[in-house]
């Protein structure tokens, strides 16, 4: 065998895994990124918040997250508006405003030296074998290959070790994530988050940074998607909305797990981070959940390899339960009746002390 553990991913979910494993295993991390030369650098299209539960996680490995991962403005509100039922409200929300890249670059930076760097490869296939895996890589459009005891994906919502692995039977239900960023004058001290049946049965949502102003949904996979994100820029401008030019646009494949859709892997291969399903089907905070799913594994690797898989379920328990929970909570936010009546209620709303421009 080359490697004990070869991780596929190293966005939170991989990177975490490569800090917390034990140092006596001999590790492969491997992204089709290069996070550290500075070539192929490409953030995830993500709105760049840190939730309060991926501060903790954070706090819990003993990290501070540098200055200059962090940008303006840092606020402490959300914008809600409901476009069903002609609402609005604010709620105080503890988020990190961030620079999603710097964020990722920063994790990578202090990932033990005992882990082999193989970035900028292009994962492309596993063959199982009887004591683990050969995976295959593209690097300078050439194949490489290793043998590894276990295979992990970490490779995000669409992961191709998960595809790999199970085939089609998988019950995840995917949206695309579509963002764009625009130019804007105005100062607008929160993020917001729209719901408008029409759009998505999901959410949409508004985020300023660094002068900028991202506009971003997730939307069902379908040839309406473009039609669909148009049709919220155009809502969003009727509604007083200001923006003018469009500077970049990105998008990337994001999932809406039940907990019954959530897969651990098999005796040789396991998943973590949306690979899993390990992201909150209420608000598709996902970064909390990939370090929590990286944690439960490592510690399921403390004592070997062999049957890991029934200590890496039992770990991830309270994992489990904190999804069951958010999947519970999303009939107050996504069915339009009663999302209006917490609303007009205004349970747990900040009275706004402002006018926005």
């Amino acid at each position: 065998m080359n490697y004990d553990i070869a991780i596929i991913g190293a966005g939170p979910a991989g990177a975490a895994l490569a800090s917390f494993l034990p140092k006596q295993y001999r590790i492969l991390l491997l992204d089709r990124r290069d996070l550290i030369d500075g070539e192929n650098r490409k953030a995830k299209c993500c709105g760049g918040l840190l939730a309060p539960d991926a501060q903790k996680m954070l706090g819990k490995m003993g990290l501070a997250v540098p200055k200059k991962v962090l940008v303006d403005p840092q606020m402490f509100l959300v914008r809600t508006i409901d476009f069903d039922n002609y609402l609005e409200s604010y709620y105080q929300r503890f988020y990190f405003n961030m620079d999603r890249l710097m964020f990722d670059e920063w994790l990578l930076s202090i990932v033990p030296d005992n882990v082999d760097l193989a970035l900028g490869c292009r994962f492309t296939s596993l063959i199982e074998s009887s004591d683990g895996y050969e995976l295959a890589f593209l690097y300078n459009n050439k194949i490489y290959t290793e043998r590894v005891k276990l295979i992990v994906g970490a490779d995000g919502a669409w992961s191709k070790v998960r595809q790999q692995i199970y085939d089609d039977n998988d019950t995840l239900k995917k949206y695309i994530s579509i963002q764009e960023w625009f130019e804007t004058d105005k100062n607008m001290p929160y993020y917001g988050a729209i719901f408008d049946s029409e759009i998505t049965d999901f959410y949409s949502w508004t985020i300023p940074k660094e002068g900028q102003l991202i506009i971003g949904s997730a939307l069902s996979p379908d040839k309406d998607a473009n039609r669909k994100f148009e049709l919220l820029k155009d809502r969003l401008k009727e509604y007083g909305l200001v923006f003018s030019n469009c500077i970049k646009r990105e998008g990337a494949y994001l999932i809406r797990p039940r907990r019954k859709d959530i897969i651990t892997g098999n005796d040789h291969a396991a998943l973590v981070g949306e690979a899993g399903g390990f992201i909150s089907p209420s608000s598709a905070e996902g970064i909390s959940y990939a370090i929590k799913s990286a944690y439960a594994l490592a510690m399921s690797l403390n004592d070997g390899i062999g049957d890991f898989q029934k200590r890496y379920r039992k770990n991830l328990k309270p994992v489990l339960n904190s999804i069951t929970f958010k999947q519970m909570k999303s009939p107050g936010m996504y069915d339009k009746i009663l999302r209006g009546m917490v609303i007009k209620s205004g349970i747990l709303s900040s009275k706004r002390l402002f006018t926005p421009d």
